[in-house]
């Protein structure tokens, strides 16, 4: 598995500015994703994941904010550092910036 533990990433998009926080976790085999933002409860819940080319997770889930649309997400790793991109409904890509583990 790729990516355990917790990393905090850069974010500035004209609806949020400051930090997020992903943890994945190893459950049971599976992967399990949760993703924090300092001033709001996202409610994830992943609907995929899957592995690419050694270091890189991609897939879907839904967050409560957006009921009934699903979000993409990439989030490629390299030693201690970490870059992502997120494609959501209506706001379109957010990158997620100079990731390292919190």
């Amino acid at each position: 598995m790729i990516g355990l533990g917790t990393w905090k990433f850069n974010v500035d998009t004209m609806f949020y500015k400051g930090e997020a926080l992903l943890t994945i976790s190893d459950e049971e085999g599976n992967y399990g994703v949760n993703c924090e933002l300092k001033e709001m409860d996202l409610g994830m819940q992943i609907v995929s994941i899957n592995e690419e080319n050694g270091d890189t997770l991609s897939g879907t889930a839904t967050i409560s904010l957006l009921k009934g649309k699903e979000v993409d997400f990439t989030v490629t790793f390299a030693d201690e550092a970490a870059n992502g991109l997120l494609k959501v409904p209506f706001i379109g890509k957010i990158k997620l910036k100079d990731g390292q583990r919190a």
